[in-house]
């Protein structure tokens, strides 16, 4: 997605409900938010739905990722080698 274009993706609920098919084709064709005001300051933000897909999966990625970060940062870690050893010890896998 590329960076808000304030003169193109700022855009009043008046306008929305003047020019809405106007408003979406640009949406779909950018990739950008638009980004809807009321009285002159910031209101909503409008998604085209696959990057708001793209969003959604990026935060769940990040939330399965959180507790290894901490993980991690507290020092609990270990060798992929011991990993892989204990891993083939409980699951009785032989070499």
């Amino acid at each position: 997605m590329s960076q808000i274009s304030p003169s193109e993706d700022i855009r009043s609920v008046t306008d929305l409900k003047r020019n809405t098919r106007d408003i979406l084709d640009h949406l779909h064709a950018t990739g950008r938010p638009v980004i809807l005001t009321v009285n002159g300051k910031a209101d909503s933000v409008l998604l085209d739905v696959h990057v708001y897909e793209k969003h959604l999966q990026a935060g769940n990625l990040a939330k399965l990722l959180a507790p290894a970060e901490l993980d991690i940062e507290s020092g609990r870690t270990r060798s992929a080698r011991n990993f892989i050893k204990e891993f083939k010890r409980v699951k009785k896998i032989q070499r």
